[in-house]
């Protein structure tokens, strides 16, 4: 019988897929950051990443999951209605390269496209250790939005960014 890292050490974090990535398990992974991030729940989205985690993301640059926390209760403070798409760009090894677009928009009404790219590495157990993410906003109009889905989890027959011409 072959034991698990987990049942090895059942300390050990795991967060399944685990590289090497495949191109599924690389777009399931992806699809399961999306899910994690569309909950707009900070805790939750923080076990994806190890204790010490590194991120740049704009000009912050969070190490930790009590920062990466922290980061995230702001920014969904700041950014309401949030919904996020995810595409696969690239992958190797441990490593796996994201597109990615939100809609979102803040506390007098205005709407945002952001539009960015993500380099992620991950740990053996498949909790990602390095984040960095490139972002630009484009002020949209209410009419102008593409995503209009209920709060929470993309729907699975939703196009995605492609799809959409994004």
């Amino acid at each position: 019988m072959v034991l698990t890292v987990e049942q090895k050490n059942p300390t050990i974090e795991s967060r399944p897929p685990v590289p090497p990535f495949t191109r599924e398990t690389a777009i399931q992974k992806v699809r399961l950051a999306e899910d994690g991030w569309n909950s707009r729940d900070p805790e939750k989205v923080a076990l994806a990443y190890t204790s010490d985690s590194r991120w740049r993301n704009r000009a912050e640059f969070p190490t930790g999951r009590q920062e990466i926390i922290a980061f995230l209760k702001r920014k969904w403070t700041r950014e309401l209605e949030y919904r996020l798409i995810k595409e696969l760009w690239a992958f190797d090894g441990n490593r796996i390269a994201v597109r990615f677009v939100y809609e979102s928009h803040d506390d007098s009404g205005n709407w945002f496209r952001s539009y960015g790219n993500e380099n992620w590495e991950f740990d053996d157990n498949g909790l990602m250790r390095l984040r960095y993410a490139c972002i630009n906003d484009l002020p949209i109009k209410e009419p102008d939005r593409k995503y209009h889905w209920q709060l929470g989890r993309r729907p699975d027959d939703h196009p995605g960014l492609s799809d959409l011409g994004l």
